[in-house]
């Protein structure tokens, strides 16, 4: 086996899981979806650790693990608000920003040079509070109550985080592209 790939085949792993985790949020199995959330949080961890430590980096795992992540993520949005969990408003904001990130990297891949994911600290801590709010609310429903106002107030920082960080990527690779067309 090659080695250098296991951070890609963790990461594989992870978007299989995503399947279950849908599956145990919608049969309201929470404390089973939350274990297999924190194996997928785990896995996540795992292999970036082994792609950094190991020199396993690859241009596909640059591009598999954010995908991986926001896959698991962008799942979990849209089936705690069918079930009523979250705001459906909120989870458009959540998919129109990934929408317009996505975009913003094919065309930049197409029109300008090779695109790189490159996650900012806005982006890295927008994912953060992403992840808390769906374990605050996956608690609150099947495991603890958690006071309303503790997940009202996540979902204003989710809210401004995820249009920060989108308005961010916008205008950093805007920029990106307009110097590597001057230069």
């Amino acid at each position: 086996m090659n080695w250098s790939l296991l951070p890609n085949i963790i990461t594989v792993m992870r978007i299989i899981l995503i399947v279950p985790i849908v599956w145990l949020l919608l049969k309201e199995d929470f404390k089973t979806a939350l274990i297999l959330f924190a194996v997928a949080g785990v896995s996540d961890a795992i292999d970036g650790f082994l792609a950094r430590h190991f020199n396993w980096q690859s241009w596909w795992g640059s591009v598999l693990d954010p995908l991986a992540d926001k896959l698991l993520q962008v799942s979990c949005y849209v089936t705690l608000a069918w079930m009523g969990h979250i705001p459906v408003w909120l989870v458009a904001v959540i998919v129109s920003r990934d929408i317009i990130i996505i975009a913003g990297a094919l065309a930049y891949h197409h029109t300008v040079n090779m695109f790189e994911a490159e996650p900012s600290l806005a982006s890295k801590f927008n994912t953060l509070v992403q992840i808390v709010l769906i374990l605050l609310v996956v608690l609150h429903v099947g495991i603890y109550a958690v006071p309303g106002m503790v997940i009202n107030v996540m979902i204003g920082i989710v809210l401004v985080t995820t249009v920060y960080s989108g308005v961010d990527y916008v205008v950093r690779w805007s920029r990106r592209a307009m110097q590597h067309k001057s230069g």
